[in-house]
């Protein structure tokens, strides 16, 4: 009988990893070759390069750029080995400490209400209604004193002809007051002290980071196409963009001319005095 550690020990046990399950990358490599596909026609159709398909197929994700990008990555390599990728994200969250919770992106800004102004009186036509009122009193008057009967010794004459008088003029109607149009500033109003930034995906999807300038962490994750984001700072908004092409940019109401390409990475800040290159 001899004296040593058993073969059910302890600390043998601490030898055996507790999850028997493939490894994501020996998973996509797995896959990959029963699809009879090679490195270089997948990186040709995920548009992910060789060495970071070869790192990832390793468990190397340091090549990725962070883990918003290597979540997207394990994504884009799954579908194009006929892997459901839902599995391999949830994994790779769960070896790299999670995902973090994203940050609601801030509210839009309504655009300022203008106020008509208020019509002023319509003095023409009061005028005109008091002038057709004194005529009238006075004709009333000038009538009513010579309609009585004729006094002792008076000659009898003829009836007076008619003297034709002429009809007030009628008010011209007033044209109504032109309605104020709303100025470009007051549809698209952003707050002057603040950084104001809005994304949009136009036709296809892109992975976004975006950081407070203190570092706080607004949002990470995935803008579908048709779907929009609006970020806001006291000082500075820095982007991260996956898939630059589809990326609609506007800076604080003003629209970024600049064309990105699809699959491009761009890295961009922005402050209170841009628009300008980020």
């Amino acid at each position: 009988m001899s004296i040593g550690n058993s073969p059910e020990s302890p600390e043998d046990d601490r030898n055996f990893p507790a999850d028997d399950r493939d490894s994501i990358g020996r998973a996509l490599q797995q896959a990959r070759v029963a699809a009879g596909l090679t490195v270089e026609e997948v990186s040709a159709s995920t548009r992910v390069r060789v060495p970071i398909v070869h790192a990832i197929e390793e468990d190397d994700f340091s090549r990725c750029g962070g883990d918003v990008y290597a979540r997207g990555h394990v994504r884009t390599l799954a579908r194009a080995v006929g892997l459901d990728p839902a599995p391999l994200v949830e994994q790779y969250d769960a070896e790299h400490g999670g995902r973090p919770a994203p940050t609601p992106a801030a509210p839009l800004f309504e655009a300022e209400r203008i106020r008509p102004e208020p019509r002023r009186p319509n003095w023409t036509a009061a005028m005109v209604a008091a002038i057709v009122a004194v005529v009238g009193f006075v004709g009333f008057t000038m009538f009513s004193g010579t309609s009585g009967q004729a006094g002792p010794g008076s000659v009898a004459e003829g009836p007076a002809p008619a003297t034709k008088t002429s009809a007030p003029a009628k008010p011209k109607p007033q044209k109504p007051a032109p309605r104020p149009v709303p100025s470009d500033s007051a549809i698209a109003a952003v707050p002057q002290d603040k950084v104001t930034v809005k994304l949009t995906a136009t036709d296809d999807k892109s992975w976004i980071s975006a950081k407070a300038h203190d570092g706080k962490l607004l949002f990470d994750g995935l803008l579908l196409a048709g779907e929009s984001k609006t970020f806001q700072d006291d000082e500075r908004i820095d982007l991260i963009l996956g898939n630059a092409g589809p990326i609609e940019l506007y800076v604080n109401g003003k629209k970024i001319e600049d064309s990105f390409e699809a699959g491009q990475v761009e890295r961009l800040s922005y402050t209170k005095g841009d628009p300008q290159a980020g």
